[in-house]
């Protein structure tokens, strides 16, 4: 694309987005992260009265006294974008679904005063955008995703991780964007559980997880050009990879809205 079909895309996503952030989080942004946007910040003896899920548990046992967890509200928070632009997510349906869950992300964080910033990686790190508050910040991540060219084709969702880990000082919210085709990854994602609150979302195809039937198929890596044939004439084969629930996919033909709508309802109810 060139500069002038970049700020029209931009555009078009920027009020989309808006409109979109609206009906996803209606008003309940916060609510919907690890800790309810509370940090904690002291402990205190137990009233009567006292939510006793706020019960420190091994301060009391120490103390022979029960003791609970006092919290602050946070002013903000920083969100962290982690997009995998790989070969195989350069397809205009699956990278044009990456593009609207980035400008939602971003302009939700906009909206409720916090701070936002992205790393696009391959198998390497493409571009570090650091966190910062305000609208431009979110069109200055937009124009940058649009118009990358990467490097690299590969990729590694565990060293774009490992980079973020050594990054990000202070609890983030992180949305890593990937069709996880990747291995060796799940052990960097709990790593950054330990500190972050992580979401992560696949980005799929249906075309691309079904073989059919009748003919001899030459397959090739968009990442690593590798080629295999594979013969297939009887039925059709579904040929789709099993993932962990924790991570929610969303495929190119399906209201993504409606997936991530409810997937944060569930979070709340957790």
């Amino acid at each position: 694309m060139n500069k002038k079909e970049i700020l029209q895309k931009i555009k078009k996503i920027e009020i989309a987005s808006n409109l979109l952030a609206n009906e996803i989080f209606s008003g309940n942004y916060r609510s919907f992260f690890k800790g309810n946007g509370m940090e904690f910040s002291d402990i205190r003896r137990y009233s009567p009265g006292d939510d006793v899920k706020k019960i420190d548990w091994k301060v009391s046992a120490k103390q022979r006294k029960t003791y609970i967890k006092q919290f602050t509200e946070e002013r903000e928070m920083s969100i962290y974008i982690l997009v995998d632009i790989s070969n195989s997510n350069n397809f205009p349906a699956k990278f044009d679904l990456i593009s609207q869950l980035v400008g939602t992300i971003a302009f939700s964080a906009v909206k409720n005063n916090d701070k936002v910033g992205a790393i696009f990686f391959t198998d390497k790190i493409e571009q570090i955008i650091p966190v910062k508050k305000g609208k431009r910040q979110a069109l200055i991540i937009l124009d940058n995703l649009l118009s990358i060219n990467p490097v690299s084709k590969g990729t590694n969702i565990e060293n774009a991780l490992h980079i973020f880990n050594k990054l990000s000082k202070q609890r983030s919210i992180v949305f890593l964007i990937s069709d996880f085709i990747d291995t060796n990854y799940e052990k960097a994602i709990n790593i950054t559980k330990l500190k972050h609150d992580i979401i992560p979302i696949r980005i799929a195809d249906k075309k691309f997880e079904t073989l059919p039937s009748g003919a001899v198929f030459t397959f090739e890596d968009s990442e690593s050009g590798e080629q295999i044939v594979v013969e297939n004439f009887n039925t059709a084969k579904n040929i789709s990879e099993e993932f962990p629930k924790k991570i929610l996919s969303i495929y190119t033909d399906e209201d993504y809205i409606i997936k991530l709508a409810n997937y944060f309802k569930r979070r709340r109810r957790i």
